[in-house]
């Protein structure tokens, strides 16, 4: 692996100083070598991004090209589609780029109503799975009885597809025989129709979602509360503090970073909750009330072949994710960590 190491940095240093075999390097009498003044452009990029940056370029420079054609190629290609008007089956037009499709899409009332969705379901899935997720984690955390057990059990719904979650709460939300008309008939309550009620059917989807995701938060809340001292309980205690106001005062506050990696994970997956509704319906369009933009956008790309306009409310959707993760990434390179 060193002589291939050695083979590659040659061969760079070929490509950067010529054929002729000079370098950087100045030759000297007692067979050593000295650095000419400024360096070269091999030593230049190791000293700004690492010593193995060069070395290391036959490893990580062919799937960085592979990302950036497919992965970011493929969303600037798309956003030139969103300027066209491409529809059906007649290829676009680049010859003439606008954003009407933008115009258009800030004054279709049904793209304001599912981006309004979108954003509703991200603020109330999230917050709710990190509440619950908390709960979970400190009550497990108190070194309960068959605490690996109710781990397990908690942590069973993430490993789910959005399918089968979707096709489990149909059958919990059934208007006749489901377990939720059940549970709440025998208090007198219902039945419910949760799924045909446009005021009641997202946050049936916020209910169902919490359900599979709240587990794993009460994981990356676990791993954090068994990074805190025990000399941090123990002092809360010598200074008289409650249960409750240890937790409130003392520990949460410390569960930031946990918090924060949480919430993104959550917020990406809000995002990306078109399998779900989907599979509730079977069908591009959810019930009314819990169109969101991911499905808005499927919807006009295969059942209206409106791509340009498809492609427009993409690269909306994407603008959203990008100001959820953005900002993440921006916190965790000033903390150093990137």
């Amino acid at each position: 692996m060193r002589d291939f190491l050695s083979r590659t940095r040659s061969r760079l240093r070929r490509a950067v100083f010529g054929a002729t075999g000079e370098s950087d390097d100045t030759v000297v009498t007692d067979g050593g070598t000295a650095a000419s003044e400024g360096g070269g452009v091999v030593d230049r990029l190791n000293d700004r991004f690492g010593e193995d940056f060069t070395e290391s370029a036959p490893f990580w420079l062919p799937p960085f090209l592979l990302v950036g054609l497919f992965v970011y190629g493929a969303i600037a290609w798309n956003f030139v589609i969103s300027l066209t008007d491409y529809e059906g089956f007649v290829g676009p037009d680049y010859s003439d780029l606008d954003f009407e499709m933008y115009v258009r899409a800030i004054n279709d009332s049904a793209v304001i109503d599912a981006t309004v969705n979108t954003f509703l379901l991200v603020v109330a899935f999230t917050a709710v799975a990190l509440g619950v997720g908390m709960v979970l984690a400190i009550l497990i955390d108190r070194n309960i009885r068959f605490e690996n057990t109710f781990r397990t059990i908690y942590l069973l719904p993430m490993s789910l597809s959005f399918v089968v979650t979707a096709q489990f709460w149909l059958w919990m939300y059934n208007y006749n025989n489901g377990v939720v008309n059940i549970a709440l008939g025998a208090f007198g309550i219902g039945p419910i129709n949760w799924i045909g009620n446009s005021s009641l059917v997202l946050w049936a989807v916020v209910f169902a979602l919490v359900w599979q995701f709240s587990g794993y938060t009460m994981v990356v809340y676990l791993a954090g509360l068994r990074a805190i001292p025990t000399e941090h309980y123990e002092a809360a205690r010598v200074d008289g503090a409650s249960t409750l106001k240890m937790y409130w005062r003392v520990i949460i506050p410390q569960l930031k970073g946990s918090t924060i990696s949480a919430a993104i994970v959550l917020m990406v997956f809000a995002l990306k909750a078109f399998d779900f509704l989907y599979s509730l319906v079977s069908g591009y369009r959810p019930p009314n009330g819990a169109d969101i933009l991911a499905t808005k956008m499927v919807r006009e790309a295969y059942s209206t072949n409106n791509w340009a306009y498809a492609s427009a409310i993409a690269i909306i959707l994407f603008l959203m994710a990008l100001s959820i993760i953005g900002p993440y990434l921006y916190y965790e390179y000033k903390q150093g960590n990137l």
